[in-house]
């Protein structure tokens, strides 16, 4: 339980809409965390304590500068459908490809140095990075980029290999235990939950800052 002296923890959360986005809302507000998720659609979420929402941009460092000032951290789903994008070109469900995500984090750096937040985790397809056998130029080459512009900022940044995630699950199954989920949900929300618990406790214990890491389900 929180007291007066009780710092509040601040969370910048992009991604918010997809299944790992809910996973993280989830376990962020147990831990009593506040919550602000950048979406296009302010009435998208359900009201809930602990949890803002705000209109934002992705692409445009100004706008993440708007978005993210005043928070403790910055968690940026890359590969989540549905990014705040101010365009009325581009379909709600759209998903940055390989040059749209390098974009995307050179906005986020530059806006998070000018708002002076540091920390920031950022998921997405990382596991070309460690895995040569995975036969994807573009992306490989957009992994690059996206670590040297990180390796080249002030930025406290993790990166994170970005768990399957799969559709049906929202922030309502993660909130609570329920033994009458949906079959084949279980294990999906298990493994959700447990990388959202991996990337909560890397920012209470500040670790693995100027790395990349990847979170695997265990069994308890």
């Amino acid at each position: 339980m929180k007291n007066a002296e009780t710092p509040v923890v601040k969370v910048v959360l992009y991604g918010a809409m997809s299944s790992f986005g809910s996973a993280l809302m989830a376990e962020m507000l147990r831990r009593q965390h506040e919550v602000i998720a950048i979406l296009d659609d302010l009435t998208a979420l359900a009201p809930r304590p602990g949890l803002r929402t705000k209109t934002g941009d992705l692409f445009e460092a100004e706008r993440v500068k708007q978005s993210v000032a005043g928070s403790s951290a910055v968690v940026c789903l890359l590969d989540a459908p549905g990014l705040p994008f101010n365009s009325e070109h581009v379909e709600k469900t759209f998903v940055p490809g390989p040059v749209e995500q390098v974009l995307a984090v050179d906005a986020l750096i530059d806006g998070m140095q000018a708002a002076g937040v540091a920390r920031l985790f950022l998921v997405g397809d990382f596991e070309v990075l460690d895995d040569p056998e995975i036969d994807d130029v573009l992306q490989r080459h957009a992994a690059e980029e996206i670590r040297e512009a990180l390796q080249s900022s002030a930025l406290q940044w993790t990166l994170v290999n970005a768990p399957r995630g799969v559709s049906g699950l929202t922030l309502e199954h993660f909130s609570q235990v329920s033994s009458s989920l949906e079959p084949g949900l279980a294990e999906p929300l298990n493994r959700l939950s447990r990388t959202a618990v991996g990337i909560a406790d890397e920012l209470r214990l500040n670790l693995h800052i100027g790395e990349h890491v990847h979170f695997i389900a265990t069994e308890p």
